[in-house]
């Protein structure tokens, strides 16, 4: 495994190509097989992503061979199968690094991929939060219901569901917290119809699909992992905005943050996955934790509301000791130098390590791309990376 350590923006790397039913032991096989279609975003420019500017890892209150350090941990297995790093502060890039390794697209081999600051990664789960961002644009705008408002109201077209009582006491605040009560399991392996994500992209009609599970508690009382809640709010966005979800969030999101060329992955009915197919580099990935950091803002001109990026970030629902859930985003707290100190983080999450954590108070952001897809312990690598390593060579919080 090679890395190269960049601070220049590179030629976007064109790793698509035509989707082949060879991948049947991979997620999503069991549904897409050669029926998945790469969507390449259609407002495509910039095709370069704008220049960050630059601090070297002193001037950023870092140890000086902070990158050399991340190369260690790779060279020595403690970081396997990572893709990418790029470490930001105070809105200046510290460190990026690149590996190669073997990498897939949604399920599909890509083979062995020499990564640089262009290649397009899967985001995988990443892609729900930035989803929920997008809710909070489009919401400003005027263009979908706010949390309060009643979710069955906003599909007419499911009169049987809605004369439900307890379907029709769901809230939009509901599917975006995932805690709309519903019977939804994603524990299950991907290359199981038995997995919901699965079957609601083999389902006829997925939002009734979506809206139609069984009641297994009280809307607003239990966390559940669900793919079907992101597509509810990607579709409250197209409909409301009368965009594709690529195009709204080229127009609304990406273009006005600098960010290149991006790619939307379509399920088997056309419609570009709202939980899990966005693809972008990591160094535009870390402009969208940058600017949750700072509040909505980007370069002094106001992207997301304030207030909606507080709303989604506080704590709503407790998953586990060490995480919390808000609008379609984590948060909890972990040292921030080699003193312990605690250090609340606001993060997002995807299949086979991909990841990013924002730090506001210390102005710290980490785009983390890796290629441990589907294995149990896929969360460890980021995990090791930013707290063995990142974190404990910063040495001015």
């Amino acid at each position: 495994m090679s890395a190269r350590a960049v601070l220049v923006c590179g030629v976007p790397v064109d790793i698509q190509g035509p989707v082949m039913p060879t991948f049947f032991s991979s997620r999503r096989a069991i549904l897409l097989g050669g029926a998945a279609a790469l969507l390449s975003d259609p407002l495509r420019k910039p095709a370069l992503a704008a220049e960050w500017p630059s601090a070297t890892p002193e001037e950023a209150g870092f140890a000086p061979d902070l990158g050399a350090r991340i190369d260690e941990a790779v060279r020595g297995g403690r970081v396997p199968n990572l893709h990418g790093v790029v470490v930001v502060r105070d809105g200046r890039l510290v460190v990026e690094r690149y590996y190669d390794g073997p990498d897939e697209h949604w399920g599909r081999p890509l083979g062995q991929v020499a990564f640089a600051p262009g290649t397009l990664h899967d985001l995988r789960s990443v892609t729900k939060s930035i989803v929920g961002v997008l809710y909070g644009i489009a919401l400003a705008a005027g263009r979908v219901p706010a949390p309060d408002q009643p979710l069955m109201a906003q599909f007419p077209e499911y009169p049987d569901l809605a004369a439900d009582p307890r379907r029709a006491r769901l809230t939009i605040g509901h599917v975006l917290t995932m805690t709309m009560g519903t019977e939804w399991n994603e524990d299950v392996p991907y290359t199981s119809a038995a997995n919901s994500e699965v079957a609601m992209e083999m389902a006829a009609d997925r939002y009734r699909f979506i809206l139609d599970r069984p009641i297994v508690a009280d809307a607003g009382t239990r966390w559940t992992y669900s793919g079907g809640a992101t597509a509810l709010l990607g579709r409250l966005i197209a409909m409301g905005t009368g965009q594709s979800l690529p195009d709204y969030a080229r127009q609304a999101l990406f273009d006005p943050l600098g960010i290149g060329a991006t790619e939307w992955t379509r399920g088997p009915n056309g419609e570009p996955s709202a939980a899990s197919g966005l693809r972008m580099t990591p160094r535009d990935l870390a402009r969208i934790g940058h600017l949750v950091g700072s509040g909505g803002e980007w370069n002094g001109r106001r992207i997301v509301p304030a207030d909606w990026l507080t709303r989604s970030t506080a704590p709503v629902v407790t998953i586990d000791e060490f995480r919390r859930f808000g609008f379609h985003w984590y948060s909890g707290e972990f040292p921030a130098d080699a003193a312990a100190r605690n250090e609340r983080w606001i993060g997002a999450f995807g299949n086979g390590g991909q990841r990013l954590f924002v730090l506001p108070a210390i102005g710290l952001t980490i785009a983390i791309t890796a290629g441990n897809y589907n294995t149990p312990d896929q969360w460890r690598p980021p995990i090791t990376l930013v707290r063995q390593v990142v974190l404990p060579n910063l040495r001015s919080p």
